[in-house]
């Protein structure tokens, strides 16, 4: 029964992920649910801003928030320039388990299209929201520090070397992890690995904010924490289950698992700052709720709702521990965006391995979970060293950090000339007028 139920579920992911075209009739109700579902994914940027946003401090809060939805205009007309083609566009060539080809640059000859039962250009859209949020999830770590402008720079080029040569690898045939028999669902490398170990090599190359700055790093507003955790919740419904490609049995089993795991895992941390000694925090209920949603991820069509339930609570076990050890690290990841996505993403890489159903082709569980490990290792080193580069390059050009006087005056003002709050919640009570810059 579990090896029928899985091939099926194999089956269809083999459609869904590839994103070419087919020559089956479109479904009306599949190509709506993932018209919904990209609108869903798209909406867990904003919720990305405000939770991101509530934990900064008060004179942070906008360049915090922009630099989530910068990435909306940015990645989003990448994506069908270029991205999306070095991606999932076709090509037959040495490199090809590696990244995608150039046929579909500008989405060249994908209108009218058909991928499985739904519009191509529909899963270019479903796509390109997974491309924005990406690096947006990043700027948690270089809050507060970073130059705006070399930030843009930074998501530009990733979100184009790093991340579209990296989402073929699991979704698509011809990437070699997919053909080693790697099992990522809805993205626990390719979106929250990826982003969770750049964001701690972008922590480390940057270097921490100023002991002030640090001091008073409070979260600054804890409703915006409760609303952006709420958004990315209810988006990632469209993460996980819309990642089936179609409204069927699959999507309905991700959808369970997402919100099971979610749940395990937000009573787990609460229940860790109990069980140290404080307070249950609001903070902590919907970091725990985030880290599950991550950890469940590239599980979630793969694994039990029982399984979910661990799945969830052992990601928030891993990820409070880590919080934990953040002084230790001695590395300023602001938001704690690794222990959350880095984390989260591999531990729920690993544990697809161990809570899968089956592997659907007689795989054992132990070589699944080599097999998981074998992705991990190769997401961790690409997405490190490349960071690494690309930062490295915009410190020798542009420069990575504000000064030490526009950090104390603020970000916001000194990168956008705007306050969050013009009296009592900004940190400064006077006007200051700064110098157009960066």
């Amino acid at each position: 029964m579990k090896l029928k139920l899985l091939r099926t579920l194999v089956a269809s992911l083999g459609v869904a992920f590839l994103g070419v075209a087919s020559a089956q009739n479109l479904n009306a109700g599949d190509t709506a649910w993932m018209l919904t579902s990209s609108a869903l994914v798209l909406l867990m940027t904003p919720g990305l801003a405000f939770f991101y946003g509530g934990l900064a401090r008060g004179k942070a809060v906008l360049n915090t928030m922009l630099m989530s939805f910068i990435a909306m205009g940015i990645v989003g007309v990448l994506w069908v320039l270029v991205s999306y083609s070095l991606a999932f566009g076709e090509g037959d060539h040495r490199f090809s388990a590696y990244v995608g080809g150039l046929s579909a640059v500008g989405l060249n000859g994908l209108i009218g299209g058909v991928s499985g039962t739904i519009p191509t250009l529909v899963f270019v859209m479903f796509q390109a929201m997974f491309a924005i949020i990406t690096p947006a999830l990043i700027s948690g770590a270089v809050v507060d520090r970073m130059k705006f402008s070399s930030y843009v720079l930074f998501i530009t080029l990733w979100s184009v070397l790093i991340y579209a040569p990296l989402a073929p690898w699991v979704w698509s045939a011809d990437g070699w992890p997919f053909n080693l028999g790697a099992l990522d669902f809805a993205g626990g490398t390719v979106v929250h690995m990826s982003a969770g170990f750049s964001a701690l090599v972008a922590a480390w190359v940057l270097g921490p904010r100023l002991t002030s700055s640090r001091r008073n790093a409070l979260p600054h507003n804890i409703p915006f924490v409760l609303l952006g955790a709420g958004l990315l919740w209810f988006g990632w419904f469209g993460f996980n289950a819309g990642s089936a490609l179609a409204a069927n049995q699959t999507a309905a089993l991700a959808f369970l698992t997402t919100n099971t795991a979610a749940a395990a895992a937000m009573i787990v941390w609460v229940l860790c700052e109990v069980i140290r000694g404080n307070k249950a925090t609001a903070v902590g209920a919907a970091t725990g709720a985030v880290v599950g949603l991550v950890t469940i991820t590239p599980a979630a069509a793969f694994v039990s709702p029982l399984a979910a339930i661990a799945v969830g609570a052992i990601g928030a076990l891993c990820a409070f521990g880590v919080v934990q050890l953040k002084n230790r690290i001695g590395i300023d990841d602001a938001l704690d965006v690794f222990a959350c996505h880095g984390v989260g993403g591999t531990v729920g890489a690993v544990l697809t391995g161990v809570f899968a159903f089956t592997t659907g082709s007689g795989v054992a569980t132990g070589q699944q979970i080599v097999i998981q490990l074998i992705s991990v290792g190769a997401t961790l080193a690409f997405v490190s060293i490349g960071t690494v580069v690309l930062l490295k390059l915009i410190d020798a050009t542009l420069g990575l950090r504000i000064s030490a006087r526009d950090e104390t005056v603020g970000i916001d003002l000194a990168s956008h000339q705007e306050e969050g709050y013009s009296d009592g919640g900004a940190a400064i009570s006077s006007p200051v007028i700064m110098p157009a810059g960066d």
